[in-house]
C-alpha cells in the first residue's frame, strides 16, 4: 500500500494531538469554592489572574496576579512562581494537570515544604 505525504502528515498529527490535549488555560474553582482564577497564556509561559471571589473583604483582589512565568516542566507540568495574598510572598510554583484537576504548589525550602490547592475546571 502506497502512502501520500497528506496521509503521512495527517498520521503524524494525530499522533502529536494527546500532548496538546492538555490545555491548562481557563478558568479554574479552587477546592475551597473561595476563589476562581484564570490562567492565560503570557508570552512563552502561561500567567493565572483571580478573577472572582466569594467573599471580596480578604487580602486576595479581582485581577490579581497569583502564577507568573509558569513553563512547561514535563508532559502535564509546568513551573514558576506562585503569589499567596494571605500571607503576600512569592513562592516557587507546580502545576500539574491531570484532566480537569489541576494541582498548585507554592515551595520554599528548594521544594522541601509544600503546600498544595486542588482546582477544578469552571465555566
Amino acid at each position: 500500500m502506497r502512502l501520500r505525504p497528506y496521509a503521512v502528515a495527517a498520521t503524524l498529527a494525530m499522533l502529536a494531538t494527546p500532548t496538546l490535549a492538555q490545555e491548562v488555560t481557563g478558568t479554574w474553582l479552587r477546592d475551597s469554592g473561595a476563589s476562581k482564577v484564570r490562567l492565560a497564556k503570557c508570552g512563552d509561559a502561561v500567567c493565572g489572574t483571580i478573577s472572582w471571589l466569594k467573599d471580596s473583604s480578604g487580602p486576595a483582589k479581582l485581577g490579581q496576579r497569583i502564577f507568573y512565568d509558569m513553563k512547561p516542566s514535563g508532559a502535564g507540568k509546568w513551573s514558576g512562581s506562585a503569589f499567596n495574598p494571605e500571607d503576600g510572598k512569592t513562592y516557587s510554583g507546580t502545576m500539574t494537570l491531570s484532566g480537569d484537576t489541576l494541582t498548585t504548589a507554592g515551595c520554599v525550602m528548594g521544594g522541601l515544604i509544600c503546600r498544595s490547592v486542588k482546582w477544578s475546571r469552571s465555566n
